[in-house]
């Protein structure tokens, strides 16, 4: 019994947290590095220095080649391109423009362009740096192949190890530069923004932007004058509100619906069915605008309303910001509804009917069954689902653009934020009607924060999660 809890103490003292697993690997890899240049021949030092020279000494021609050439492009993008914008990184440009003789302006110094081939550069360092490590790793592998005194592999046999055993780099090498060029390059960029006080007054090559810290941070989260604190909370806090209800909502009355069409008695099962799925085939941005008009203060329910004598005056559906909030979730539930009566239908049908039956036998009502047969089941099933529609929600940006634009306004909201402005609105408004650059860019990673938080936390709380067994 000791034993089994000395070495389960053990066990648990052994699991190094990822940053200690990091520095533990670097550690590693260092030593690695450094006994590969003790122990190895000369031809392996010099690869330290020129690479591929190894490969090509041992006669893996093509293999050395590409190690030269791929050092040798390197060496000359950094010449001519990576060391100019590196030694601008730190002021972003110092010189935007000078007056020449005639009356022009000759443009010098870029901030965007800067900042964007810096990053890049930093990315190519990092990449090349894997390469060197790569060379160093060859060269020592080839050594002791040699020293066991089997043959190096032929460059026929490495070009079919690409389309054989290794065919699983081949194939993902592309689809992984996408990545960092398309993703990890932008979301870079677009944090380094956040820093700096790119806006409608900085624009380059005109106007140059520099760095500024947190203070973008800070006007954030500021009250007052300087600071758009109040709007950031308002718009914050609707965000919330609009993606738990439009998710929530759309949800459980989803699943009413494909209860009371799968429920046993009801005629005409299909043709509900249809007509439900009918509404998904309408566009979305011609069904939004329709609503949109239909409550617009001409629109046909204001003119039918005042018609029939119910208002004497016409209802501000899309000018109250109360009343616009309402009616967008009563919307979204008109266009979610039938999203999530096609996906619960389908579970509703693999519920064992042994369940029901022992059920009824008991005694249970209706209610009862649904409360701890169907929603547990539903819930332990369409969680992540759950999930996936709550963080869209957050970010959904058609449903709300296309039906208010954020709208009503206020002198109250600053930047141009709206009443029902979600934050990616906001964050849209900023980028393309205001240029206001550094804020959206702290915006987008406040959304960004927001979402990883809110979706770290309820999927660790999710049946499905918890207990992978459960309906097993």
């Amino acid at each position: 019994m000791g034993k089994d809890a000395n070495s389960g103490n053990a066990g648990k003292k052994s699991k190094k947290n990822p940053v200690g697993k990091f520095f533990s690997g670097l550690g590693n890899d260092l030593k690695e590095l450094g006994l590969t240049f003790t122990e190895g021949d000369w031809k392996t030092k010099v690869s330290y220095l020129i690479m591929g020279f190894g490969p090509l000494m041992r006669k893996q021609f093509v293999r050395g080649i590409a190690y030269l050439a791929l050092e040798a492009v390197f060496i000359f993008y950094m010449a001519s391109f990576g060391v100019h914008y590196l030694k601008d990184l730190g002021t972003l440009g110092t010189i935007a423009r000078v007056l020449n003789d005639n009356g022009t302006y000759s443009y010098n110094d870029n901030s965007f362009l800067i900042l964007l081939y810096s990053i890049l550069t930093i990315i190519i360092i990092c990449a090349f740096i894997f390469a060197w490590r790569m060379n160093i790793r060859e060269n020592r592998n080839e050594e002791k192949l040699l020293a066991a005194g089997k043959a190096l592999s032929s460059p026929k046999q490495d070009l079919y190890s690409l389309l054989d055993s290794h065919f699983d780099k081949t194939l993902l090498a592309l689809p992984v530069l996408g990545i960092f060029l398309f993703t990890v390059l932008p979301i870079i960029f677009m944090i380094c923004i956040a820093f700096t006080n790119y806006d409608q007054k900085h624009q380059p090559p005109t106007n140059l932007f520099s760095w500024v810290g947190l203070e973008n941070f800070q006007n954030l989260f500021s009250f007052g004058a300087q600071g758009i604190g109040s709007t950031f909370f308002t718009v914050l806090s609707w965000t919330l509100i609009w993606a738990f209800f439009a998710t929530f909502l759309t949800y459980f009355a989803g699943m009413g619906v494909a209860i009371m069409i799968n429920k046993k008695g009801i005629k005409f099962k299909k043709l509900w069915r249809t007509i439900l799925v009918m509404t998904i085939a309408v566009p979305q941005f011609v069904s939004l605008l329709y609503v949109y008009k239909m409550f617009a203060n001409d629109g046909l329910i204001n003119t039918y309303l005042m018609r029939w004598g119910w208002i004497e005056s016409r209802i501000p559906f899309w000018s109250d910001p109360l009343l616009s909030k309402i009616v967008i979730i009563v919307v979204n539930l008109w266009i979610g509804i039938p999203y999530t009566m096609l996906i619960t239908t389908g579970l509703l049908m693999n519920i064992p009917e042994d369940l029901y039956e022992s059920a009824r036998i008991d005694g249970a009502s209706g209610f009862q069954m649904f409360r701890s047969i169907t929603l547990p089941y539903m819930l332990f099933v369409t969680g992540p689902f759950l999930l996936t529609q709550f963080t869209g929600n957050l970010n959904n940006f058609n449903v709300i653009y296309l039906l208010t634009q954020g709208g009503p306004y206020s002198m109250e909201l600053s930047n141009k934020a709206g009443y029902t402005d979600l934050l990616v609105t906001w964050l849209y408004k900023m980028t393309v009607n205001d240029t206001n650059y550094r804020m959206a860019a702290v915006l987008g990673i406040m959304i960004f924060a927001v979402t990883a938080v809110i979706s770290l936390v309820v999927y660790g709380m999710l049946p499905s999660v918890k207990d992978e067994e459960g309906f097993q």
